[in-house]
């Protein structure tokens, strides 16, 4: 398991549903901007100025505030970008496991990508597309969007992925228990199952949608339109429901 080892374990941002579940899921809402200058409609009475700045604002300090963004790259190069990433005082996650290959006849044990083609990275919008747009040194990294139906059109935006979800993940892959699951797939099972948190095992720390799957109790992180990944049996002494 690759982890860049400079990550806080600390971190903790606000906003687009990266309030830690045990102060619930609704995510935290931004102040509303303030204007000294407003036009009131006087059929309604609402500052249209003020709706404008308000969203502006918004948009603005999401940028601002550094997330976990999911990243993609063509031809298996995340590792290579993960590596240019790191070098550039960038932290990363880069998800492996450990395979036993034989290379010029010898059984060797080498790492590859639990997630082929993706891997992580903390930092602002701005941060981070300073290094999705540079197509000299990575011309195969881009963004993992998230698609959002608006009439009829789709806008698509940098898919962030909460803390707490990058905790679990960190810690179901750290594990390297036989039976985990990653699935680049929908697995709707663990999209509905209660919200609850791993209080001890291996995959203690865990916060997920708890489920059976191929015959065991098992809990399931659902990172929006990307992966599930599942954890190995887990019983219920260990878990605890997250309100």
């Amino acid at each position: 398991m690759k982890i860049d080892e400079c990550t806080p374990e600390n971190v903790h941002t606000v906003g687009d549903g990266e309030t830690p579940p045990c102060a619930g899921l609704t995510p935290n809402v931004l102040p509303e901007a303030q204007s000294t200058i407003s036009a009131v409609s006087s059929h309604t009475g609402v500052s249209t100025r003020n709706v404008h700045t308000g969203t502006t604002l918004k948009q603005q300090k999401q940028e601002d505030t550094p997330h976990w963004y999911a990243l993609r790259c063509t031809y298996g190069r995340e590792k290579a970008a993960y590596d240019y990433f790191v070098a550039k005082g960038i932290i990363a996650f880069y998800p492996t496991t450990n395979a036993v290959k034989i290379i010029n006849g010898k059984r060797k044990v080498v790492a590859e990508s639990r997630l082929p083609n993706i891997f992580f990275a903390f930092g602002t919008e701005e941060q981070i597309k300073t290094f999705v747009y540079d197509n000299v040194n990575l011309p195969f990294l881009r963004f993992y969007y998230r698609h959002v139906h608006v009439g009829c059109r789709i806008n698509k935006t940098p898919l962030i992925v909460p803390d707490y979800q990058m905790e679990s993940l960190k810690i179901i892959c750290a594990a390297d228990a036989d039976n985990t699951i990653v699935s680049l797939d929908e697995v709707p099972k663990f999209e509905k199952g209660q919200l609850v948190r791993v209080v001890d095992g291996a995959f203690k720390g865990v916060v997920g949608r708890v489920a059976r799957w191929q015959g065991q109790q098992r809990v399931g992180v659902v990172v929006e339109g990307l992966i599930t990944m599942v954890t190995a049996y887990v019983p219920n002494a260990f878990l605890e429901l997250v309100e």
